[in-house]
């Protein structure tokens, strides 16, 4: 009996350590990529989500991914466009990671007409993702390219469409969506330009990801407060992360997003986005900042997305490992 004490003992370590593997197998990696590493910067919107199967999302891509060589994007599966104003899909953006600092960054990388997002696209092979008409748009600059205008792809409200095992669905924004003539190029671009206006393509867009370990995660893109946040991203979907514009002026400031998030979405953690501001200094939150409002007035944990900083979150919300 002795003898079988200390193997019985031995086996529960290895059971211990199996259980653990498999839990951390079992968990979605959010990985910011902003401005500065270690920080929370004006212009960070960027965000790769990495299933437990190996699939990896880019989420508005914007300024701070510095361009298609960008060594911190590794293999990219799926883009994610919110909508199609320069900060999200990248008018121009950093030369390279870290360039100069978060309140006066390097943004000299031209990225018009394609777009940083579409040169992303191209080089990756990766499969564009949008709502309402931003499909045909980025399919139209696909092809000019040489590449494949079935890269961009179409999920409606209340559709979905699964990739590598991740179920996407749209949800509704309430924001503007023109593009900037200068993304349009040529005689037209010049034309809309001169008139002041920019082309529609149809309303901006949240989503909804449904990873395979069952996590359910809204991302609000820009956009105020909206009827769908209760009724459809919490009644309907269940999320339990949400990643909650805050910026203000542009977006919802830091109170209202603390109301989606405190009375509408109710998730288990909230990532802030789109601060609009120097948020961090050293990493630690800047105090009397919009980031800082929002944290202190969500009743949820709040976790800042600091650039290159990875965050896993299990199939509940919660946030086990970088927070």
């Amino acid at each position: 009996m002795r003898a079988i004490v200390p193997v019985l003992a031995a086996l529960a370590v290895i059971l211990a350590g199996f259980a653990v593997t498999a839990a951390a197998a079992d968990r979605v990696k959010v990985t910011p990529l902003g401005l500065i590493k270690g920080e929370f910067c004006k212009f960070d919107r960027a965000m790769i989500f990495e299933d437990p199967g190996g699939t990896r999302i880019l989420y508005d891509p914007g300024r701070t991914v510095a361009g298609a060589n960008d060594p911190r994007l590794g293999r990219i599966d799926v883009i994610l466009a919110s909508h199609i104003h320069g900060d999200h899909v990248g008018d121009k953006h950093q030369p390279k990671p870290n360039a100069e600092t978060c309140g006066n960054p390097d943004l000299s990388a031209g990225a018009l007409p394609n777009t940083n997002l579409v040169n992303i696209a191209l080089a990756k092979g990766a499969t564009i993702v949008t709502g309402s008409e931003m499909p045909k748009f980025f399919a139209t600059k696909l092809m000019a390219l040489g590449g494949d205008p079935k890269q961009s792809q179409l999920a409606r409200f209340g559709s979905s469409r699964e990739f590598g095992g991740v179920k996407i669905t749209t949800v509704p924004a309430a924001h503007s969506n023109a593009v900037n003539p200068a993304m349009i190029g040529g005689e037209l671009g010049d034309l809309l330009a001169a008139a002041g206006l920019g082309a529609y393509v149809g309303p901006p867009t949240g989503y909804v990801l449904t990873f395979t370990n069952g996590l359910v995660v809204y991302l609000s893109g820009d956009t105020g407060i909206t009827a769908e946040q209760d009724s459809v991203v919490r009644h309907h979907y269940h999320a339990k992360l949400a990643v909650m514009n805050i910026g203000d002026v542009f977006t919802t400031g830091p109170n209202e997003a603390a109301y989606v998030i405190n009375e509408m979405v109710r998730p288990i953690s909230v990532i802030p986005s789109h601060a609009n501001e120097v948020a961090t200094k050293n990493g630690i939150v800047i105090a009397g900042s919009k980031t800082d409002t929002f944290i202190q007035a969500v009743n949820v944990p709040a976790h800042v997305p600091l650039s290159e900083r990875t965050m896993t979150f299990d199939r509940y919300g919660n946030c086990v490992d970088g927070c």
